[in-house]
């Protein structure tokens, strides 16, 4: 098992886990950014999880100038599906899969991993968990959407085909528009996998609303 190189912070709900919840911040942020949330969610009933925050790498962003911040891959420009960062996306998610082997090495079987994400964090989520290679427990994907759609078809893994998708948008998203997280979707449905879409008035962010709809989702997917 190869160790993930990513630095991460993990937060635990109680002794001895039992389920682990990989979660990938968006763009410019950091693993800080959704440790909060942990303390939100109305996680009644299930065993103790242990929440992994990754922090990305650090690498120039072409969209904000050549910026260095901390992203999963490239955005070149606005229209994000158009000259997608295709070697960074699957660079990250070779990381990913580390973290997921990383969770397994320490006991928690992949029927009991969720992957989750925000934004450029939904993204990788999509990515990552169409593709693995065992059933995970679930996808939370936040204010995201698929990307290098066209190859989902074709590389996506029976073993997640009826994993459950959460997927969440704000109305007045002026990051990514809803209308790609609609199409995003429409094509997972078209695909065949179990889709639970949910939106939101609301920007690119996270309500309340949504918190609890999140904390009932995974009570439901890890009962």
């Amino acid at each position: 098992m190869t160790s993930s190189t990513l630095e991460t912070i993990q937060v635990d709900t109680g002794p001895n886990p039992t389920i682990s919840v990989i979660w990938l911040h968006g763009l410019g942020a950091s693993g800080d950014d959704f440790v909060p949330i942990v303390r939100e969610l109305d996680l009644t009933g299930l065993p103790a999880i242990r929440f992994i925050f990754p922090h990305a790498p650090t690498m120039p962003v072409t969209v904000n100038n050549g910026y260095v911040m901390r992203a999963w891959y490239d955005i070149v420009g606005a229209d994000l599906s158009r000259r997608e960062d295709e070697a960074g996306l699957r660079a990250s998610q070779v990381m990913v899969e580390q973290l997921i082997a990383q969770e397994q090495a320490r006991g928690v079987p992949a029927e009991r991993i969720v992957l989750a994400g925000f934004s450029q964090g939904c993204a990788m989520t999509l990515q990552t968990g169409l593709r693995h290679p065992e059933k995970l427990a679930g996808l939370l994907c936040l204010s995201g959407y698929l990307p290098i759609h066209t190859t989902v078809a074709a590389e996506r893994h029976p073993a997640n085909q009826q994993t459950p998708v959460f997927l969440a948008h704000g109305r007045t998203d002026q990051v990514i528009p809803i209308a790609r997280a609609e199409q995003s979707r429409d094509m997972l449905k078209s695909l065949g996998y179990p889709v639970e879409w949910h939106e939101y008035m609301m920007p690119h962010s996270v309500c309340q609303d949504e918190v609890e709809d999140i904390g009932a989702w995974m009570r439901r997917v890890l009962a």
